[in-house]
């Protein structure tokens, strides 16, 4: 069968896509090389979903190599020597599925960085061939369809809606939220309502949040986190469009003289028989570093260098988020504003954004973008919780005493953490290539990834986690603590296949569509020239379903199959 439209990927970005399309009409098949995993399937196992890769690869399987700079020389490391892992929910729906789901939409600056901020030598830094006002029908389309509670509040670094306000209220909070806010009020600083990819009210088939108190890295039990699957796959299924090929593994596209992708070779997971999938369209939407790698993967003789990269741009100018987090613990005796019953009530989010350093403007400190910050209790597996409290001046503490601190941890104190969100500056340190010396199980080269943070995304961490240690302190909270680094964080991964109008320095045009092969599109993070300083995810179901509706225009001028 030859499909209208073959989709690389399931997550935030495949899911969309197949949406759009199956919603029109058109016939769709989805390839995805992870298996289904049903919602009453998932469980709150720390060991199986934080300590074991029940849904990621082995590692001596399908890896990585990292380079990194050592004594001032690149050294490549393979992922199953370092353990640092960079698969991120390879099932259907992809790491969707394992989203703490706090979501925001980039600002309208984050489009035109260099022309409203400047050059900043060492960095790559381009404008978006589109504007806020472009995405912005797309980001209230993918609000509705995702579930994205919340309260909208009119703020200066707020972006501007055209609906009023959010479809689903917030998700219910802890009572920590009055002492965040009585504090950052006291600072002179707006705390605001977080956007959150997670039900407060039923919607169709999907249940509101059950309030299990382990959101991130895991799965959902009720529907209520808005995952592709949940919010997009389910009702693509629905209307008999959708082929949806688990434990499938796409080793490379083909494209011959014609500049025109014509099938996808695949691999079955479990049996390992390989055959061809054809397709109209190809869209590829298998993660940044990724899609980059299948790409340079599918060179052949018409193709050289892969596919879409006659720019020789592919795979270059990879970004992650930069930032970094911080921690403050409050404890019963010195708790302030707040009971300690309520402080210790499981299962409510905390649901607090600042967006105060968004931009910075001091006569002292200079002028710079910024980011945003996320507040959060600490991530609450038992097991990572108690493995950083068996130590004490420097040794393991073991036995009774090792169990009264722990007791003492779990009942006298709880950790309240934040989490902060720059931009990560594109540069020429920063990109995938293929490794010829390491191949997978199936026998292509695996990814390497050069990582290198530039100067400036250290700058801008340090100076805003300074503001928030202040925050944690006017809430009365101890060994306050921050960690800005340049290591870069594996499940927020984009660029690589950097969008433009220029064929001769961008992979993609302003419909992600390739330069040189016009059937051929990518559809995930791949395509952001800059991140902007929040998760990418909301952006992600935003591009997809404006790329996916211009798929559709160009689909309805050829025959229905």
């Amino acid at each position: 069968m030859k499909y209208d439209a073959v989709i690389v990927g399931s997550g935030a970005s495949g899911g969309a896509v197949a949406y759009t399309l199956c919603k029109a009409g058109y016939k769709v098949v989805v390839l995805e090389k992870g298996r289904l995993i049903k919602r009453e399937e998932f469980s709150k196992d720390e060991l199986a979903y934080c300590r074991r890769d029940i849904v990621t690869p082995n590692l001596f399987d399908e890896y990585h190599t990292i380079e990194e700079k050592v004594d001032g020389k690149w050294v490549a490391t393979p992922t199953y020597e370092s353990g640092w892992s960079f698969w991120n929910g390879n099932i259907i729906g992809g790491s969707s599925n394992f989203m703490s789901g706090m979501l925001h939409r980039m600002h309208p600056d984050d489009f035109r960085l260099k022309s409203k901020y400047g050059e900043i030598k060492g960095a790559n830094v381009v404008d978006w061939p589109i504007s806020y006002d472009d995405l912005e029908p797309y980001y209230a389309l993918a609000e509705e369809l995702v579930g994205i509670s919340g309260y909208y509040e009119k703020y200066p670094y707020e972006p501007p809606r055209s609906t009023k306000n959010f479809t689903q209220p917030p998700t219910k909070e802890n009572a920590v939220v009055k002492l965040i806010d009585k504090s950052c009020k006291a600072l002179g600083i707006k705390s605001l309502v977080t956007p959150r990819a997670v039900l407060s009210k039923d919607k169709g088939d999907r249940h509101a949040c059950y309030y299990s108190n382990f959101c991130g890295s895991y799965g959902c039990s009720s529907g209520a986190k808005g995952s592709s699957r949940e919010a997009l796959l389910k009702p693509a299924l629905a209307t008999g469009n959708l082929t949806l090929m688990s434990n499938t593994h796409v080793k490379y596209l083909h494209a011959g003289e014609k500049d025109e992708v014509e099938y996808a070779v695949v691999v079955d997971t479990i049996t390992g028989k390989e055959k061809k999938i054809y397709g109209n369209i190809f869209i590829v939407a298998a993660q940044a570093h990724e899609s980059a790698r299948l790409l340079l993967n599918s060179a052949n003789k018409y193709h050289p260098h892969g596919l879409a990269n006659s720019s020789g741009e592919l795979g270059k100018n990879l970004i992650f988020s930069a930032g970094g987090s911080g921690q403050g613990e409050l404890h019963k005796e010195s708790l302030k504003h707040i009971q300690f019953e309520d402080l210790m009530r499981t299962g409510l989010f905390v649901n607090r954004s600042i967006l105060d350093w968004y931009f910075i403007d001091h006569w002292w400190d200079g002028k710079f973008k910024g980011g945003s910050v996320e507040f959060m209790f600490e991530h609450q597996n038992i097991i990572s919780r108690a493995r950083k409290n068996n130590e004490e001046n420097g040794k393991l503490v073991w036995g009774k005493a090792l169990g009264e601190k722990l007791v003492k941890r779990f009942t006298q104190s709880k950790s309240i953490r934040f989490e902060i969100f720059n931009d990560w500056l594109p540069n020429d340190n920063c990109f995938v290539t293929l490794d010829k010396k390491h191949k997978d199980k199936y026998g292509m080269p695996v990814g390497k990834l050069r990582l290198e943070a530039h100067p400036h995304d250290i700058k801008v961490g340090k100076y805003i986690a300074k503001k928030c240690e202040k925050v944690l302190e006017e809430m009365g909270a101890e060994n306050i603590y921050s960690d800005v680094s340049s290591v870069p964080p594996q499940n927020l991964i984009a660029g690589g296949c950097r969008f433009g109008d220029d064929p001769k320095t961008s992979v993609l045009n302003k419909y992600c569509q390739s330069h040189d092969i016009p059937n051929l599109f990518v559809a995930d993070a791949s395509f952001m020239p800059t991140g902007g300083s929040v998760p990418y995810t909301w952006t992600i179901y935003a591009n997809a379903l404006r790329v996916a509706e211009h798929i559709v225009q160009i689909l309805q001028k050829k025959p229905l199959l």
